[in-house]
């Protein structure tokens, strides 16, 4: 069930004005979701029908945005969970996921290119459903699944993530376009649905009892997602394990598909299929030791002496600063209700990479 790749483009190639200023170059291929303008309070009445005509939408999804109060707002939070998470999950790595050189990447194969593919899709995926839960859209509420033990958890002060109804009206909102058939698209829509999937996975019924004395006379029962760390961490590992592809045909079918080294290699003439869960990638990155159009280089960059120097410094060498910090210490509960502190100072190492 494949989300359009759009979702992708708007999220690294539109707006941010929260985090830095950037802009399309106008050439992108794919078709775009809407670009996110100014960010505006919320409030009550018809603001969000504002917020909805901020937004450069078709005339259908500006319908359905106006009919959805909170989504605006959703999709803002989607960006930032999506662009935040990129960057914590690459703060020590030579490319860091920066907002420098983005759209220069997106029109690549890398593996970098593919995880923000995956991380794009499921902070979107993965902000509806919890918006839904939170109560910030006025049409979802908590998940309501027919697997559960007792369907009205709400009652009991519990909602579930409602992630059911996240998917479905992403694929409402986005519409069914056609992916073409090139290796690139392939990629790219595999990548999109790897980002679904990690949510999906991390989707956990939790239950809690009711009562005399704790026991389990009733349990509720609800669907919860994994914070999104977690998330963001699994897409991590499918990174580092992403695997390159190639396009081939099946016979069987009539059609190409995705095809990369065998796993276990009895039959060296057969490539295999990526799984469902691979991250995949088309050609090698770029070292990206030095500024380039795809980021800016780690000249600069702070890394671990013990850790990440000898790599992120790319065998350049690295600088060594000394700076006083302070911080709050020897703090102490007073009566009754505000902790005191001291004001500290030390001596902190600093490491960064040599031009």
């Amino acid at each position: 069930e494949a989300l359009l790749i759009s979702v992708v483009i708007a999220i690294f190639h539109h707006s941010l004005p929260f985090l830095l200023p950037f802009s399309l170059t106008g050439k992108e291929a794919l078709t775009h979701f809407p670009s996110l303008g100014p960010s505006t309070n919320s409030a009550q009445g018809k603001v969000h029908m504002k917020q909805c005509d901020l937004l450069k939408l078709s005339r259908k999804q500006k319908r359905l945005c106006r009919r959805e109060p909170g989504l605006a707002e959703t999709l803002r939070d989607a960006i930032r969970l999506g662009v935040m998470e990129c960057q914590y999950q690459f703060r020590s790595e030579r490319w860091n996921c920066s907002l420098e050189g983005r759209t220069s990447l997106l029109k690549r194969g890398f593996k970098e290119t593919a995880f923000l593919y995956a991380v794009s899709s499921a902070a979107l995926t993965h902000s509806l459903a919890r918006a839904c839960s939170a109560g910030r859209m006025e049409r979802c509420t908590c998940d309501d699944s027919p697997d559960l033990e007792n369907r009205k958890a709400w009652q009991w002060g519990v909602c579930g993530d409602n992630l059911k109804y996240s998917t479905k009206f992403l694929k409402k909102f986005l519409g069914q376009k056609r992916i073409g058939k090139d290796l690139r698209a392939k990629v790219d829509i595999h990548n999109t649905n790897v980002g679904i999937k990690a949510v999906k996975n991390g989707l956990k019924t939790t239950c809690k009892c009711h009562g005399v004395s704790g026991s389990c006379a009733v349990r509720t029962c609800w669907k919860q997602l994994s914070p999104f760390h977690e998330i963001g961490r699994l897409l991590k590992l499918r990174y580092d394990d992403a695997v390159k592809v190639f396009s081939t045909t099946n016979d069987a079918v009539g059609h190409s598909e995705l095809a990369g080294p065998q796993r276990h290699s009895h039959s060296p003439k057969h490539s295999a299929s990526p799984r469902s869960t691979d991250l995949v990638y088309v050609e090698d990155s770029p070292s990206f030791c030095r500024p380039s159009k795809y980021s800016l280089g780690t000249a600069g960059r702070t890394c671990s002496r013990e850790g990440n120097c000898d790599s992120m410094c790319c065998g350049r060498g690295y600088n060594t600063q000394s700076r006083l910090v302070t911080f709050s210490c020897h703090c102490q509960v007073q009566w009754c209700c505000y902790v005191e502190c001291q004001q500290c100072m030390q001596e902190e190492v600093v490491y960064s990479c040599k031009q």
